[in-house]
């Protein structure tokens, strides 16, 4: 028989002011949290609870060296907690736990008072703390209830997150596909006019590369457009390799690429750049047993031309550039100037 029950046995229920005896494991049962107290503070009884978070018997121990009371303040004795006449108490449990309860002190019989207490809104931390569940609590006692519509709303929060997570990243994605080549993974017309929209709202100077590749219609005719396709997804790794990951490399369609490179109007530099591209994309690539051998025509124009650039208008004018390359013998980069749209 475990010290708690002895002294329950001992002590004999607990009575009312009005004489009527309460069983000791009825007053468990009702008030599984609760100390029945005599008038030295001496723990008569606790309730199950009560010893579950204690981790002892609190029979036969003085209740102020098992609780504080934090409000009132200036209660320190038993004397004080039976003055205090079912008012409400604010009481902390004796470390290490510390866990806050709320309470009220009462006269149970002769020479006997009830100290309830409840957890308040304390309760979620203290069911985790203490590893309590529902057979902790008095049948009546709505705790649980409230606890489960606690779990119940965190789990409904955290279903509703990932779900708006899982939205968001549907959105991101969905919206990144909408801005992007299927075949090569560059960017897309929709994604280079939002650039090109972006650069100039920034006033920052930048060039505009308009690119056709030579010779691919024959790629496609002679070797079919699986070949094609293959050409198209090398020439855009080429493109990649050859310009930075702040510039933007799109493909509009067909054979017709985009670049777009930022801080840099200087006509020899562009040229260089230019020039490596031209170079590199006039070597066969290698396709199967076959070598497709294309070439390539740059139209450069520079956003400085204008003092108020539009996206139709630079890629208007890379455009003409590009015609004049072609014109001009392929294979070769020019740059715009008023002097070719006449």
């Amino acid at each position: 028989m475990s010290e708690n029950r002895m002294r329950q046995d001992q002590t004999g229920p607990a009575t009312t002011g009005s004489g009527v005896m309460i069983p000791a494991a009825a007053l468990d049962a009702v008030c599984p949290l609760h100390l029945l107290l005599d008038r030295r503070g001496r723990v008569l009884n606790a309730g199950p609870t009560f010893d579950k978070l204690l981790g002892a018997p609190a029979a036969g121990r003085d209740v102020m060296q098992l609780l504080q009371v934090l409000r009132p303040q200036g209660i320190g004795d038993m004397a004080g907690l039976a003055a205090s006449d079912g008012g409400k108490l604010r009481l902390r449990l004796a470390a290490p736990c510390a866990t806050v309860f709320a309470g009220t002190c009462q006269k149970a019989g002769p020479g006997q008072y009830l100290l309830a207490l409840s957890f308040g809104i304390q309760l979620a931390q203290a069911v985790q703390r203490h590893a309590l569940c529902a057979s902790d609590f008095a049948a009546t006692d709505l705790a649980i209830e409230l606890l489960y519509l606690s779990e119940a709303k965190s789990a409904a929060m955290v279903a509703a997150q990932q779900l708006s997570h899982r939205l968001a990243g549907a959105h991101a994605a969905a919206e990144q596909e909408a801005q992007t080549d299927p075949l090569t993974g560059l960017c897309n017309r929709r994604a280079l006019e939002q650039r090109l929209t972006d650069l100039i709202a920034t006033g920052q100077g930048f060039a505009l590369m308009t690119l056709d590749l030579d010779f691919f219609k024959a790629v496609n005719d002679e070797m079919g457009h699986d070949a094609g396709d293959h050409v198209l997804c090398e020439v855009a790794q080429i493109l990649r390799e050859e310009t930075r990951d702040s510039d933007t490399v799109a493909r509009l369609g067909g054979d017709e690429f985009v670049l777009i490179i930022g801080d840099i109007q200087d006509q020899a530099l562009l040229q260089r750049i230019g020039q490596r591209i031209i170079t590199r994309l006039s070597e066969p690539i290698p396709f199967g047993q076959h070598r497709c051998q294309i070439a390539a025509s740059i139209g450069t124009a520079l956003s400085r031309d204008h003092r108020q650039p539009t996206p139709a208008q630079l890629l208007k004018d890379a455009d003409i550039a590009l015609y004049a390359s072609k014109a001009a013998g392929r294979a070769r980069q020019t740059f715009f100037s008023p002097a070719l749209t006449r």
